[in-house]
């Protein structure tokens, strides 16, 4: 099919030349940079169905690792002006999303925002969590009813792959935003 109207001048899809068109829909300049446009086309195509594929074959276990780190990720930028939950301090070293009740003891509070808190890797990873210390400060955070709702019985719960990919997302885009944010303030 032929244009009537005189067309307006394009940019080829794959050399980024301008040109005119002599048919409709006509995206490349030249037969070889069609032939280029369709390599690259069908390369990305596979590189999308490579990339889902290995999607699907993760298991339940390294999307819930993947999910855990955008979420700690998410604590670490929203108390990012916060000393560490246990000790009080703020220090130059490694920060991390400590858990009051841990993944182990309480898996149905991994994800839940008044479980997690700043904490400085000493007190984490050497003090194991530095718990007492953590309690005590957790009531002045955010109250003495919320501690013992963290530390009552809960719900189990159960993540699929769509939740735990839906989680990762969305605490993803919010550690950016927090941060985009704390950039610009």
């Amino acid at each position: 099919m032929t244009l009537r109207t005189n067309p307006r001048p394009k940019k080829c899809g794959h050399c980024l030349d301008r040109f005119t068109p002599a048919r409709m829909g006509q995206k490349a300049c030249s037969p070889k940079c069609a032939l280029g446009l369709a390599r690259s086309d069908r390369e990305t195509r596979r590189k999308r169905e490579t990339r889902e594929a290995r999607q699907r074959l993760k298991t339940l276990g390294e999307l819930t690792r993947e999910a855990q780190g955008a979420f700690n990720a998410w604590v670490r930028a929203r108390d990012h002006d916060q000393p560490c939950i246990s000790c009080g301090r703020f220090h130059q070293g490694q920060w991390h999303a400590g858990h009051y009740r841990t993944t182990a003891a309480a898996p149905e509070l991994r994800f839940e925002p008044l479980n997690v808190h700043r904490q400085c890797a000493p007190c984490n990873n050497h003090k194991s969590g530095n718990l007492i210390e953590y309690r005590i400060r957790l009531i002045e955070k955010i109250g003495q009813d919320q501690v013992d709702w963290l530390e009552g019985p809960h719900e189990p719960k159960r993540y699929t792959r769509d939740d735990l990919q839906s989680l990762k997302a969305k605490y993803r885009k919010m550690a950016r935003e927090l941060i985009k944010n704390q950039e610009n303030a």
